[in-house]
């Protein structure tokens, strides 16, 4: 009879890792409408390990902090999706910029049990983290660039050393 249950509880943890591996791959959709250019190498830029830290004087009111370990891949891709155009439930490897140059788009989370979504406009970005799934869906004409490892300070003139 023992061996009967460990039967079953192997069939069930197996047919449980199979149904999770599914929906794994559910995650990522079709894009529609979207044309993707890369405008650095599509196999990334490799930087080593970074450890960057800059921040005004005084600190209080503006910092960036970056640090990784081992390799890293860095791409800038200009992503053009006409009307009614999605990107399809994606994730990335690692976080990302994101630019809008014109119109509208909506972003959508996979971990938002409400779905709703962010609107961002030309001139707005926001940040990817990379951490889960996400969709990105046109409402007006619109050209992002999503831009990984890159931050700058918002609205201050670069100095030159």
């Amino acid at each position: 009879m023992k061996k009967h249950r460990r039967r079953i509880v192997l069939v069930a943890a197996g047919a449980a890792l199979v149904a999770l591996a599914v929906a794994g791959a559910v995650l990522a959709t079709s894009q529609i409408g979207v044309t993707t250019t890369a405008l650095t190498p599509t196999t990334g830029t490799s930087f080593g390990e970074i450890d960057v830290k800059t921040h005004t004087v005084p600190a209080d009111i503006w910092q960036l902090r970056e640090r990784t370990k081992g390799l890293s891949d860095g791409y800038v891709v200009d992503n053009k999706i006409a009307s009614g155009g999605t990107t399809g439930w994606h994730r990335h490897p690692g976080p990302s910029l994101i630019f809008v140059i014109n119109g509208t788009v909506t972003d959508y989370e996979g971990d938002d049990p409400t779905c709703t979504g962010h609107a961002y406009s030309a001139g707005q970005g926001f940040v990817d983290s990379g951490e889960g799934a996400h969709t990105l869906r046109k409402r007006a004409a619109f050209r992002p660039r999503r831009l990984r490892y890159s931050s700058s300070r918002q609205a201050l003139p670069e100095r030159s050393t």
